[in-house]
């Protein structure tokens, strides 16, 4: 199967399935000599792990990363990066109801069309179980990243129509401490108790909810971006709707920009050292590029698609069938996508991160 590898310089290839013996990640690309700090690597992967609490799926895997190659006495060795985390709690009876059964909205339908076969038991490859690898091997673009001072912050800013009020703090650590002190991961806590209460009624209900997650990156070194098919938007949107359910990207201004004037919507240059505008509408990227400024985005997430309810679909052989969802599974995915979300920024981050310092003498 290809497409299971992402980045230019800073490579990744995800393998394994959602029943299958273990997940696991080859990262080739990382320069020798970054400490692998493998402690910071297991806690990013605990905060996407399952059965975090009552609004999340309740399967239970310690997703315990294991480092197989390309360490030496905790420093990276320049050679591919090999993560493994084994899979403890499959439950592929759960599954038996839809072995020739199409469910609605999920690759079923798709991947039995393209290959001619299907691994029914969660979705196999095409389950969200393979975004474990992605936050591991983020984990160590963070790593790479930090080096450099760049910072990475995402939390969940709606759930259905519930919307939080835009950040004004400009301290990292401050928003994700406040982040990491609810269930929701949203750094506004009135607005996060809202959200938490209204996941759960959907929960008992049988049903699932869609949201959003925004992410602020911080310190990106201006120049990061290749003209003109790797525009650093462009890569960060890619990475964005390859994450499972995500269903749309903006960046800086988003769609509401297609209603401003242009002389409302240019960001005026400020004189100074470091040149800085006096808005940000471009969402930190000018021309793909990335100008120093604070790059933001939001990636929207549909609503998880097995359900607690009868519903019609169809089979193998194309006849009239029912299914009703059974097995484990989150009634919102955007508490646990936020890690996602920003491991993915990241693994974009440090791939152009390397393009650039090989761009000129």
């Amino acid at each position: 199967m290809a497409g299971n590898s992402f980045g230019k310089l800073f490579k990744i290839t995800t393998f394994g399935e959602s029943h299958g013996v273990a997940i696991g990640v080859i990262i080739d690309g990382c320069p020798a000599g970054l400490t692998i700090d493998l402690e910071f690597i297991q806690s990013e992967l605990d905060k996407r792990k399952p059965g975090q609490s009552k609004i999340t799926t309740q399967r239970k895997e310690s997703d315990t990363v294991q480092i197989l190659s390309g360490t030496f006495d905790g420093k990276s060795t320049g050679t591919p990066i090999s993560l493994l985390i084994p899979n403890e709690d499959q439950r592929s009876k759960d599954y038996g109801h839809n072995v020739d059964v199409y469910r609605p909205s999920h690759a079923d339908y798709t991947y039995d069309a393209k290959y001619g076969i299907r691994d029914h038991r969660g979705g196999g490859r095409s389950s969200a179980r393979e975004t474990a690898a992605r936050v591991a091997s983020g984990a160590i673009a963070k790593l790479l990243l930090k080096e450099f001072g760049v910072e990475i912050f995402a939390h969940v800013t709606s759930v259905g129509t519930i919307v939080a009020p835009n950040l004004e703090s400009n301290d990292v650590s401050a928003l994700l401490e406040k982040r990491e002190e609810n269930i929701v991961r949203c750094a506004d806590p009135a607005t996060a108790n809202q959200m938490i209460d209204f996941i759960d009624s959907v929960r008992k209900d049988g049903d699932t909810v869609g949201g959003k997650v925004g992410c602020i990156i911080k310190n990106c070194p201006v120049g990061l971006g290749e003209p003109v098919f790797d525009k650093l938007h462009a890569d960060l949107g890619k990475a964005m709707l390859s994450i499972n359910a995500v269903h749309g990207f903006e960046y800086g201004s988003g769609f509401a920009g297609s209603e401003m004037r242009g002389s409302e919507h240019n960001d005026i240059f400020l004189a100074g050292d470091k040149p800085k505008t006096l808005t940000n509408f471009s969402g930190g990227i000018q021309g793909g590029i990335a100008n120093g400024m604070d790059i933001n985005f939001t990636v929207a997430f549909k609503p998880v698609a097995t359900i607690m309810h009868n519903q019609q679909t169809i089979n193998s052989a194309g006849e009239a069938a029912e299914i009703k969802g059974k097995g484990r599974h989150d009634p919102c995915v955007v508490p646990r996508a936020v890690i996602i979300v920003e491991a993915m920024a990241a693994l974009v981050l440090a791939d152009h991160l390397l393009r650039q310092r090989s761009n000129r003498l």
